[in-house]
């Protein structure tokens, strides 16, 4: 079982989390913002990523520190349960529908962590969640995690839609880019390393 178990604590956050990449998609989460406690879970239901998550945040001062420290450590605990990523598929992609929203994600599990991030959400608030925050929230798995993630929106207007598209599509790209592969020997990869 490829798993992970972290904490992180700081003067803004305290976290734990343990995450199976081989899971069924199961989540306990806790970040005390509601809607983003529900995008994570959309993440991992997609991903059949099992994640238990508890996060206590400085949500005083603003959601801001929360959602980006669970991106590191989210990004921290998949780098570490991929190991050395020997006989994974790699790349995934997803073009996910949410009625109006049509939101694209691609991923190369690369040990380059990059973030391309075209989503034309509206601005403001969606259940106690600032619709900026998941660029961040992006860009800080993407870093920690070492991989390389695009995320186009193609189409869409109602904010909720194109979030839960946006983590939808990247988990279920997430899902098909760790998967392992018995046809593949050692690190898929023409230089025979990430």
């Amino acid at each position: 079982m490829r798993t992970a178990s972290l904490t992180r604590k700081t003067l803004e956050t305290d976290i734990m989390l343990a995450l199976s990449v081989d899971g069924q998609g199961r989540t306990n989460i806790e970040t005390g913002i509601g809607f983003f406690d529900h995008m994570l879970n959309s993440l991992c239901r997609f991903a059949y990523f099992d994640l238990d998550l508890k996060a206590e945040g400085d949500l005083q001062v603003d959601p801001h520190h929360t959602i980006e420290d669970c991106g590191i450590v989210l990004g921290q605990a998949l780098r570490e349960a991929l190991g050395d990523k020997a006989g994974i598929e790699r790349v995934g992609d997803c073009l996910f529908p949410m009625d109006e929203a049509l939101v694209q994600a691609a991923v190369d599990i690369s040990n380059r962590g990059y973030l391309s991030w075209k989503v034309d959400c509206p601005e403001g608030m969606t259940g106690g969640f600032p619709a900026e925050m998941a660029e961040e929230f992006f860009r800080a798995l993407a870093v920690n995690a070492g991989i390389t993630l695009h995320i186009v929106q193609l189409s869409g207007k109602n904010s909720h839609h194109i979030l839960e598209a946006a983590f939808k599509s990247a988990g279920r790209a997430l899902r098909l880019a760790s998967s392992v592969n018995k046809r593949i020997e050692g690190i898929l990869s023409t230089k025979g390393a990430l």
